[in-house]
């Protein structure tokens, strides 16, 4: 028995020895980062202590919960809680990496932003905390936030593409037309107004650039819709008399996504560039957030400390090679010409 159209295409792709590994990197690098907090944290992962255990990444304890005097938070660092678990005859089991992205290491050998070090294996930031972390956590934040925007994007984009092909017309002209105007809006500026009175969080950027980004697979899509809606099975459907929503969504968008389809991973790549732009230039997440785009800024701003600002381009510049990798093979493989 032949292979289907689907075994086709992944064997094509996986004959694209750069884009099927990139793939297999990039993938083992977010699950990574979706543990961050069993890797990078202030807190233990496993504590032992008179006789039962404790998770603090997953629940907030106390100290007077583990035999301490205050109400509050327990701080795993103290030396004082330390000893009492110890003294107890209890043990913790620390993440990789003893820091969050916002913990703020006080015991410096240097002042801030500190060089690389056994404990900072990549040195800290201008405020003290550890760039590793931060990493973790701001590759996390950027990839999701490039996935949630390239999601609605796509989505919005294939239903507003597929609109237009399929009915043509007067609602083919008009859809133009408003795309015309809502892409001539300059962006950025609105993002630079926008963010002088409302504090910006990842809900709020996510929600502004989704108002945008639709637009360039527009035309991919409606291309597709305006080809495929003169083939024979659609002709033969609509004599049948299937309504015209079942022949769009059911028989005609399926075969008209594979052209969007090739496009996923380099817009993933333009909604991180984006995001780490504005991060960058002061307009993205809250201050104090996980970003790459603020530690970018940091090394421009601390020059004397090189580590900020390269470790940060090296990230960037691997994580979007590999997006780039694997949407040329995705580009190959779903070729319909081969």
């Amino acid at each position: 028995m032949g292979e289907s159209l689907r075994q086709q295409q992944w064997r094509r792709f996986k004959t694209n020895a750069r884009g099927f590994w990139s793939l297999w990197i990039f993938l083992v690098l977010f699950v990574l980062a979706l543990l961050a907090e069993v890797i990078a944290n202030d807190k233990p992962i496993l504590v032992y202590h008179q006789g039962q255990f404790y998770f603090p990444v997953f629940k907030m304890y106390t100290e007077v919960e583990l035999g301490g005097q205050f109400e509050t938070e327990a701080d795993y660092r103290d030396p004082y809680l330390i000893n009492l678990i110890r003294d107890s005859g209890g043990w913790m089991v620390w993440p990789p990496v003893r820091f969050s992205y916002r913990t703020v290491n006080y015991d410096l050998p240097t002042a801030a932003p500190s060089p690389p070090t056994g404990e900072n294996w990549l040195g800290t930031d201008d405020q003290g905390r550890d760039v590793v972390a931060r990493l973790i956590y701001g590759f996390r934040i950027s990839v999701l936030f490039g996935l949630a925007l390239t999601a609605i994007s796509v989505t919005v984009g294939t239903i507003a593409g597929a609109l237009q092909g399929y009915f043509g017309g007067w609602t083919d002209l008009l859809f133009q037309r408003v795309i015309e105007i809502w892409s001539g809006l300059p962006t950025l500026f609105l993002l630079i107004i926008l963010a002088s009175f409302v504090e910006p969080n990842f809900w709020w950027l996510l929600g502004i650039m989704a108002l945008f980004s639709w637009i360039g697979i527009v035309g991919v899509v409606r291309a597709e819709v305006l080809k495929t809606r003169k083939q024979d099975y659609v002709k033969a459907a609509r004599a049948l008399g299937v309504r015209e929503p079942v022949i769009l969504f059911r028989h005609i968008l399926p075969n008209s996504i594979v052209a969007a389809l090739t496009f996923l991973p380099f817009m993933l790549n333009g909604a991180i560039t984006t995001l780490t732009s504005l991060d960058f230039l002061g307009f993205g997440l809250p201050p104090g957030s996980a970003s790459l785009g603020e530690l970018l800024a940091q090394g421009k701003n601390n020059l004397q400390a090189p580590w900020l600002g390269m470790t940060a381009f090296m990230v960037l510049a691997v994580m979007l090679s590999l997006l780039i990798f694997i949407g040329e093979a995705v580009r190959d493989a779903l070729n319909p010409k081969k």
